[in-house]
């Protein structure tokens, strides 16, 4: 992996450059290679390599919605987290802006900006000021923060509550002693405090909310069926325990997520106790694994088809179009676990 500091423009331009030349290269090479070997063996390999490169130019995977994952610090130890500080890198900003233009241009309509902890850094400006690029700037039709909520402050929602569309509070438990089990909280402070406060401040700055919860070991047997109601969430994601190697399993990871590990009779139960719940989305080990476009804090997309998480080169380098090849993303299972939904507040017709 790259430790290496932020470069500055002029050394990113010429990256880009090099980047460029070799890709030509390297497609020329290919042709090359191609008609050499049809050649060679009386065959059309040329013509089939063409018309395989037209079908991707043709049909070019759209980044609809992508989760930026800018950060992997985070301020919380929760044992089962599959995206962990394994690097202390942020992108500059102007450089995020520049890769958040790039995805734009290719047809993003949503961006989630996830962790790590995004209002850890900077004390939330840094995403602040991407929420405020995105929709002013980007005008993207949704933008949207996931966030454990412990470092959110009413003066963030002040200045940038208008730019946000969605946000997105992870919540396991509504019970204390369960959320210091999972570690889903920091020192003494309560989790559940910071909830409520924010579920407050999301109606007075008209942000739509939404809960994220990790099923797992130490709380599938919960009914949280009275405080979801209570808090009437736009969506209530519900996340089957999920082990990505070198994250949170095998011997790189710096979580050992094993023990929080639930069988699919067991979530299904879950989603049986819930079942009154309207907003409740649920996605399962199956749904969730290849059906999210993610980048990493370098800008790179991050396949998990094998079970770990693959990066491709930083779309800052080879751009959206080439580096989305390697993401393993599933669109098929994206839309059917119902990736796609009306994210935008202005569509939402809520009642503030």
């Amino acid at each position: 992996m790259d430790f290496s500091p932020a470069v500055s423009s002029p050394r990113l331009l010429l990256r880009r450059f090099i980047s460029t030349i070799y890709c030509i290269f390297e497609i020329a090479f290919s042709k090359l290679t191609y008609w050499t070997t049809g050649a060679c063996k009386g065959t059309n390999s040329f013509v089939a390599g063409d018309k395989l490169d037209q079908n991707k130019d043709q049909n070019p995977m759209i980044p609809t919605s992508v989760n930026y994952h800018f950060t992997r610090k985070c301020n919380y130890r929760c044992g089962f987290c599959f995206h962990t500080a394994k690097t202390s890198f942020v992108l500059p900003l102007e450089e995020a802006k520049t890769g958040l233009k790039l995805l734009k241009e290719s047809g993003m309509e949503k961006i989630n900006f996830s962790g790590g902890e995004p209002f850890l850094h900077n004390k939330g400006e840094f995403v602040g000021k991407l929420v405020q690029y995105c929709k002013q700037d980007l005008q993207l039709p949704s933008v949207s923060i996931v966030s454990n909520g412990s470092m959110i402050k009413e003066e963030w929602f002040q200045k940038y509550g208008i730019y946000l569309d969605i946000l997105a509070i992870s919540c396991d438990s509504f019970d204390e002693a369960t959320n210091q089990l999972i570690g889903r909280t920091q020192g003494r402070k309560s989790h559940l405090d910071n909830l409520f406060k924010i579920c407050s401040w999301c109606k007075e700055y008209k942000v739509a909310l939404k809960i994220n919860s990790v099923i797992n070991i130490f709380n599938y047997d919960e009914d949280m069926t009275q405080q979801i109601n209570l808090i009437n969430p736009v969506r209530w994601k519900v996340f089957q325990c999920l082990l990505i190697d070198g994250e949170n399993a095998g011997e790189t990871a710096l979580r050992e997520a094993e023990r929080f590990v639930i069988s699919d009779q067991q979530f299904q139960e879950f989603l049986d106790r819930h079942s009154s719940v309207s907003c409740l989305v649920p996605e399962s080990n199956e749904k969730m694994r290849n059906s999210y476009l993610i980048l990493d804090e370098y800008m790179r997309f991050l396949d998990c088809r094998g079970g770990r998480k693959d990066p491709s080169k930083s779309i800052l380098d080879v751009g959206v179009k080439e580096a989305i090849r390697f993401s393993g993303f599933d669109e098929k299972m994206f839309l059917k676990r119902g990736g796609k939904y009306v994210w935008s507040k202005a569509d939402m017709k809520l009642e503030w």
